[in-house]
């Protein structure tokens, strides 16, 4: 499995600490930025990532900014992308089980770095339930 990752300027210092823990799980990682704490605009990063995953069928995306929200709208724009706002486990095991999301987002000012192991381990050990979540997720795409 392979994940592309990116963060705004508020998201930038949680970002090492998500890519370590994904690494330590055999999961491979590729950083999309942004690079430092400088101000930047949340929906390049989120485009960056919603590209990504669409360009590479079986990828999945993470995005964190402050509250999560700017990232998750902006990749939603992308047919294709479900990103989900995710700041617990529930909220995180729901996303992968019904909505067969396939963009984590969270926000580094709302949740801690154990609640992010949470919503992390959630996502990683959840898989789709299909059925009759299958017929709704096909309607998200209009």
């Amino acid at each position: 499995m392979k994940y592309f990752i990116g963060t705004d300027h508020a998201g930038y210092e949680i970002k090492p600490f998500v890519i370590e823990y994904l690494q330590k799980k055999g999961i491979e990682v590729e950083d999309l930025g942004t690079y430092s704490t400088d101000s930047v605009d949340y929906p390049d990063y989120a485009h960056k990532v919603a590209e990504a995953v669409l360009a590479n069928p079986g990828t999945m995306g993470i995005l964190i900014c402050g509250s999560g929200i700017g990232m998750s709208l902006a990749a939603n724009k992308h047919k294709g992308i479900r990103a989900a706002l995710c700041h617990d486990h529930y909220t995180a095991k729901m996303a992968r089980l019904h909505n067969n999301a396939n963009i984590l987002c969270f926000g580094a000012r709302i949740v801690g770095l154990g609640v992010v192991e949470s919503i992390l381990d959630a996502w990683l050990d959840t898989e789709f339930e299909g059925g009759r979540h299958q017929r709704r997720v096909e309607k998200i795409d209009i």
